[in-house]
């Protein structure tokens, strides 16, 4: 796979998120969160939301794979592979069923509570990521989501709940999940918990409003730096995050416009989160872009000042394949997490469409680490594709070759970064475990190294079996990557 090493320290793990993989949606008082509103889908037939709860209706988040009761069984495989590092989120409406509470869900603690013993039983290092595309709809209801300057107020109160109950045992923290996506129409929902129009779409709405969106952005921004603030203040030994989804871009063509629609959209989608979280600050090419859009964002009178003194520790994203961009009007459409581009005729695709691109993560870690010289997590990243469980040596299992060899070409790209001096100190792949999709809400798109007998149509037994890429992954942890 590599003839080096990776550091002695390197954290290998996975990283899933609770809406996709909980269920118990609505066990010991939790809340209704804007993920558990969001219908099935399919690679052809978007996701569509409901504005309450539909009898009869299909919502994949409602019991997922059911990791709620089946946590102790999951944990166990996740040890059994070697795990190091583990990054999941706590569903904000399991602590604050409505967001609008003074006091928090005991019972809701009392299973995260559960969650971080049953790691640290296994000595693997929890990452916590606060806010994972699951706001409780009663703050959409009540203030619109992040639309609302109200929202810092209560994600603050939120963050310093968990924090305060679980910073003796998690070092590890990131504010927002792929905070980035409010620079894009999906975003207003997704990340926002926004509604934007009366429609019922889901990644695409009839109507967008960037003004809202880059609104909710910095109120976003300002409710990460708060609490990256007091953590370090309650304990210095924290570490405290930033996660996006990069957007590594190519030109189609060599045409001066192509070149320019490729820096100013890397710069946007990448640059200007990075650089607030990073930095403090916004992106010297903000204001422009503000003018030539006709944005004016409420920035509060201390909001700069908060956001200097709310930098974080280091640098996390999820990356997936790259994107090809044309100003030329040709080239047919390739898909991908959430963003779009035309077909890049020299790389691969998945049955999604998702293009495969291992060297495009090596250029991607070498353009953050040069920009912001802080330690970088790939904190998401794998091979979504439809798997067969078949029986082999008197049990079941899957030959998930594709996706073995998706992994390892990443993983090997990930070794010649930290050769090229990248500070790269952990990989956690998305997803340790086959999941609800976030994007299409199936179970068919599977990323696991296990398989869990659950389908599109929510019927299966649950059952959960190694595929052959467990096997895999364990010898690359046991062999630290060599």
């Amino acid at each position: 796979m590599t003839n080096q090493q990776f550091p002695e320290n390197f954290l290998w793990g996975g990283a899933t998120a609770a809406n996709q993989l909980e269920g118990a949606y609505q066990t010991d008082g939790k809340g209704l969160s804007t993920s558990d509103l969001l219908l099935g889908g399919n690679v052809n037939t978007p996701r569509k939301t409901t504005r309450e709860l539909v009898p009869d209706a299909f919502y994949p988040s409602h019991e997922a794979i059911d990791h709620f009761h089946r946590f102790k069984e999951d944990i166990a495989l996740f040890a059994e592979m070697g795990f190091k590092l583990y990054r999941f989120s706590i569903a904000w409406t399991r602590i604050f069923p409505t967001g609008l509470e003074t006091e928090p869900n005991e019972a809701g603690l009392a299973f995260y509570d559960q969650i971080i013993a049953e790691l640290k039983r296994y000595n693997i290092e929890p990452l916590i990521t606060i806010s994972h595309f699951e706001s409780p709809i009663g703050l959409t209801k009540a203030f619109n989501g992040w639309a609302a300057r109200d929202m810092i107020a209560a994600y603050v109160r939120f963050a310093k709940v968990i924090i305060n109950r679980y910073h003796q045992d998690v070092k590890y923290w990131l504010t927002f999940n792929e905070i980035n996506m409010l620079t894009r129409p999906m975003g207003a929902y997704l990340a926002g918990g926004m509604y934007v129009d009366d429609s019922d779409r889901f990644i695409s709405p009839d109507v967008d409003s960037e003004q809202l969106r880059l609104q909710a952005l910095h109120h976003q921004f300002v409710a990460s730096a708060l609490v990256t603030k007091f953590a370090h203040e309650l304990d210095a030994s924290l570490k405290i995050g930033c996660m996006l989804a990069y957007r590594m871009l190519y030109p189609s063509t060599s045409k001066p416009t192509d070149i320019a629609l490729v820096q100013t959209a890397t710069e946007f989608n990448n640059f200007y989160c990075g650089d607030v979280q990073v930095k403090g600050r916004y992106a010297y090419f903000a204001k422009r872009y503000w003018r030539d859009h006709d944005i004016q964002l409420d920035i509060g009178a201390d909001d700069e000042t908060i956001l200097a003194a709310g930098t974080v520790d280091f640098y996390t994203f999820s990356y997936y394949q790259s994107s090809t961009m044309t100003t030329t009007g040709e080239g047919e459409q390739a898909g991908g997490n959430f963003f779009s581009g035309v077909k890049n005729p020299y790389l691969d695709r998945s049955d999604w469409g998702w293009e495969i691109d291992p060297r495009g993560l090596r250029t991607a870690l070498n353009q953050i680490y040069d920009r912001y010289h802080v330690p970088l997590m790939v904190v998401e990243n794998g091979f979504g594709t439809r798997d067969d469980l078949i029986e082999k040596d008197g049990s079941k299992t899957v030959e998930d070759t594709e996706r073995i060899n998706y992994l390892q070409a990443h993983i090997a790209a990930m070794a010649d970064t930290i050769q090229d001096g990248v500070d790269l100190i952990g990989y956690t792949s998305w997803a340790p475990i086959d999941l609800v999709s976030a994007s299409t809400g199936e179970m068919a798109k599977r990323y696991g190294y296990i398989f869990v007998d659950k389908h599109d149509d929510g019927s299966g037994t649950l059952a959960r079996y190694r595929k052959q890429s467990f096997y895999w992954y364990q010898q690359v942890i046991q062999q630290n990557g060599l």
